[in-house]
C-alpha cells in the first residue's frame, strides 16, 4: 500500500538557506501552512510568502539565547500524533495542535566549527538540541511525516511533490527517515568523539557520510565499498574508477611517501616499494627508482612528491602502470598520459590524514595509533667498535623510512638514497635477507658499500654474517633481543658499523 498523504503544513527550520527557496515556493503554491523560527522564518517573509512565527503557535518566545524554540508539545505533538489512532486525534484536537506532515530542518555546523579551531564554548553551542529532536520525531513517525534532513534532498522532494499533487507514498517516506537516522547518528558520533579523548580509549565509534560502491573487493567474488570522500584527497585528471586493490596500493604509497621531503618518486607493488629513491630531480628519482626492479614495476602504483615534468611523464608512458600520484602536473603531461584512457592519474589535494587507524578483525575492530615515528641519525646509536659515516647514516635513515613501510619480516638494501632491493613478508628474517641478496643480484646491483635496515632485532647473528658477506658496510635494527650481543659481536668480527634505535617497525 502506498499510503500517499499530502502535506498540509510543514515546520521549516534550517541554519543553510541555500537551495530552499523553489521547495518553499512549491509548498507555498500547494497551500501548504508554513511555520517557522528566527533566520528561516525571515528567509520566507523576504519571498513574501506567508508564514507562522513557532512562537504565535506555541504561545512562548525563542528563550534563553535561542536554545530553546521548538521544544513544545504543540511542535512535537504535531509531528508525533498518529493519524490512524483516535486518542491522538482527540488529544491535538482539545489542545489545538496542528497536524505537521513536512519538516525541513539542519544542523547546527559542529563538526565545522570542530575543524575551523572554534573554542570550547563555540563548539559546546552548536550542538544541537532543537533540531536534533526533530529530526528524529519526524523520522520516527514516518508513517505519517515527511523528514527532510539534508539540503540534498530538496530538489527530490520538489520533484515529488510536483509529480504526485502535493502527496508522497509511504515508501519516500521510510527513506527520508533512513537518511535523517543517518545524519542524527553522524552528529551525535562526531559529538561523542568530541568528548571521547581520554587515553586508553574504552568505546570505538565511527562514521563517514559518503561510501562509493567499487567493481569488486580483493578478488571479483567480493563485494567492495569504499566509506569516505575521494574527491577530497584526490583530484582525478584521468582513467576508470580505482578498485579496492588500488585504493589499499595507494594508502601504502601516500604514507611511504610522505616520509620524504627532498625529490622523491616511489613504485609500490602489494603496498611494498618496488623502487624508490632521492634525486635532486623529479626526473633523476624517477630513472633511478625504476631501475631498482623494473619487472616488478609494471601495472604498479607509482607517486611522487613534486611535480610532474613532460620529459619525465615521457619515461613513465613507457611503463604500464596501474595510477600515478603526485601534486601537480604540467598540462602537457597530463595530455601526454590522457592518450590511455584507463590509466588512473590522481592530483594529490592538501587534506589532513587521522592519525588512527583501524580495522575488523573476528567479531570486533582493533584501532591503534598509526606508526608516526621514524628514527633519524640523532636516534641512531652505535653499538659496534666502528662507527657509520655521515653517508651511512644517510642512507640507513632512508632505509629505516622504508622498512617501516614495507612487510614483516623484512630486509632493506639501500645505497646513496636508493632501494637496491628488499625482502618482504617473511616468515623468517634470514629468509628475507636471502630474498632481497638473490633480487639485488638478478638486477645487477652491488651491495658493496650498501647499508642494511631490518624492521625489527635479529634473534641470531647469522644475518649479520650473510649481509657482512654480501658487502654491507653498516646495519639499522631496533635492538632489543637477548641475543643481541650476539649480532653486535658479528658486525665486530666483520669490521662493520651497527646502530640501534629501540623502535620496531613491524607491518603486518
Amino acid at each position: 500500500m502506498s499510503q500517499q498523504i499530502k502535506i498540509k503544513n510543514a515546520l521549516i527550520s534550517v541554519y543553510y538557506k541555500d537551495g530552499l527557496e523553489p521547495l518553499v515556493r512549491l509548498l507555498a503554491q500547494q497551500g501548504v501552512q508554513l511555520f517557522s523560527t528566527g533566520g528561516t522564518e525571515q528567509f520566507i517573509k523576504d519571498l513574501n510568502l506567508p508564514v507562522t512565527a513557532v512562537e504565535d503557535l506555541t504561545g512562548y518566545p525563542s528563550i534563553l539565547g535561542g536554545r530553546v524554540k521548538t521544544l513544545h508539545p504543540k511542535v512535537f505533538g504535531g509531528i508525533l500524533n498518529r493519524r490512524n489512532l483516535n486518542e491522538d486525534k482527540a488529544q491535538i484536537a482539545e489542545y489545538e495542535i496542528p497536524e505537521i506532515d513536512l519538516v525541513i530542518v539542519d544542523l547546527y555546523p559542529f563538526e565545522e566549527t570542530l575543524k575551523a579551531g572554534g573554542s570550547e564554548a563555540e563548539i559546546i553551542e552548536k550542538i544541537d538540541i532543537g533540531g536534533i529532536s526533530l529530526i528524529r520525531a519526524a523520522a520516527k513517525n514516518f508513517n505519517d511525516v515527511v523528514i527532510l534532513a539534508s539540503k540534498d534532498d530538496y530538489a527530490t522532494l520538489q520533484q515529488q511533490l510536483e509529480e504526485q499533487n502535493g502527496e508522497t507514498t509511504l515508501a519516500q517516506r521510510k527513506a527520508y527517515a533512513k537518511k535523517a537516522f543517518h545524519t542524527s547518528s553522524h552528529y551525535d558520533t562526531a559529538i561523542f568523539n568530541y568528548f571521547n579523548t581520554e587515553e586508553p580509549l574504552t568505546l570505538f565509534k565511527q562514521s563517514i557520510n559518503t561510501a562509493k560502491t567499487l567493481r569488486y573487493g580483493e578478488n571479483p567474488h567480493q563485494q567492495g565499498v569504499f566509506y569516505g570522500d575521494l574527491d577530497e584527497m584526490f583530484t582525478k585528471l584521468n582513467g576508470k574508477e580505482l578498485s579496492y586493490n588500488n585504493l589499499v596500493d595507494v594508502d601504502a604509497a601516500v604514507s611511504l611517501i610522505d616520509e620524504f621531503t627532498e625529490p622523491t618518486f616511489a613504485i609500490l607493488k602489494h603496498t611494498n616499494a618496488c623502487g624508490i629513491a632521492s634525486r635532486e630531480t623529479i626526473g633523476q628519482a624517477w630513472d633511478d627508482a625504476l631501475a631498482c626492479d623494473p619487472v616488478s614495476a609494471f601495472g604498479g602504483v607509482l607517486i611522487a612528491n613534486r611535480e610532474i615534468d613532460l620529459a619525465t611523464a615521457t619515461e613513465i608512458n613507457k611503463l604500464f602502470f596501474e595510477v600515478l600520484i603526485a601534486p601537480s602536473y604540467q598540462p602537457e603531461a597530463v595530455e601526454l598520459f590522457r592518450a590511455k584512457k584507463n590509466r588512473v592519474i590522481l592530483q594529490r589535494n592538501a587534506v589532513e590524514l587521522g592519525k588512527k587507524q583501524f580495522k575488523t578483525l573476528l567479531n570486533g575492530v582493533i584501532e591503534q595509533d598509526k606508526d608516526l615515528i621514524v628514527e633519524g641519525p640523532d636516534q641512531m646509536v652505535t653499538v659496534t667498535e666502528k662507527s657509520p659515516s655521515a653517508d651511512e647514516l644517510k642512507d640507513l635513515f632512508f632505509a629505516n623510512k622504508i622498512v617501516k613501510h614495507t612487510k614483516s619480516n623484512t630486509i632493506v638494501f639501500v645505497k646513496n638514497n636508493t632501494l637496491l632491493a628488499s625482502g618482504v613478508g617473511q616468515t623468517s628474517r634470514v629468509d628475507a635477507l636471502k630474498q632481497a641478496i638473490v633480487k639485488a643480484d638478478a638486477f645487477n646491483f652491488s651491495l658493496i658499500g650498501s647499508v642494511m635496515a631490518s624492521d625489527a632485532f635479529f634473534p641470531f647473528p647469522d644475518c649479520v654474517e650473510i649481509a657482512a658477506g654480501a658487502g654491507i658496510t653498516a646495519v639499522l635494527q631496533p635492538g632489543g633481543s637477548i641475543k643481541d650481543a650476539d649480532s653486535i659481536n658479528m658486525a665486530n668480527e666483520k669490521g662493520i658499523a651497527m646502530v640501534t634505535t629501540g623502535i620496531r617497525h613491524f607491518k603486518h
